[in-house]
């Protein structure tokens, strides 16, 4: 079932970044990781995405714009999907740069980027639509 991920609109009140000094923060909020969130991470329009997913009352997906804003760190830092996800797991600029202040918020199984991409391929394979591409 598509869900369309909103929840970054809505900054926490108290969150790991909210905890951090003024000067650290500001320094994170300047850093690449604020420019990715605000110039990528925010424009990513979900929608074109939801035909990958059941129309079907389900379990929610994780967030599109999560998993297609991890790629595009994977691809530009050359990590392997591991490394990316020990960067999403405890690197708090990566976690901001994708929307997420806290630690331990919004944890799903690596298998779910292999699930994504295989998703991907195979729309693309059957339609000859790039969703990237849009």
């Amino acid at each position: 079932m598509f869900r369309k991920n909103q929840r970054h609109l809505q900054p926490a009140l108290i969150s790991n970044v909210q905890q951090l000094p003024e000067r650290q923060r500001q320094r994170l909020e300047q850093s690449w990781a604020g420019v990715f969130f605000h110039e990528v991470f925010c424009r990513l329009n979900e929608e074109p995405f939801a035909v990958l997913y059941a129309d079907l009352p389900s379990r929610p997906n994780v967030p599109v714009n999560l998993l297609v804003g991890l790629e595009c760190l994977k691809s530009g830092f050359g990590w392997s999907d591991e490394e990316l996800y020990d960067a999403f797991l405890y690197n708090i600029q990566v976690r901001y740069a994708v929307g997420y202040e806290e630690l331990g918020e919004g944890e799903f199984d690596l298998r779910t980027l292999y699930y994504f991409r295989q998703r991907l391929s195979h729309y693309s394979q059957a339609t000859g639509i790039n969703l990237l591409d849009q």
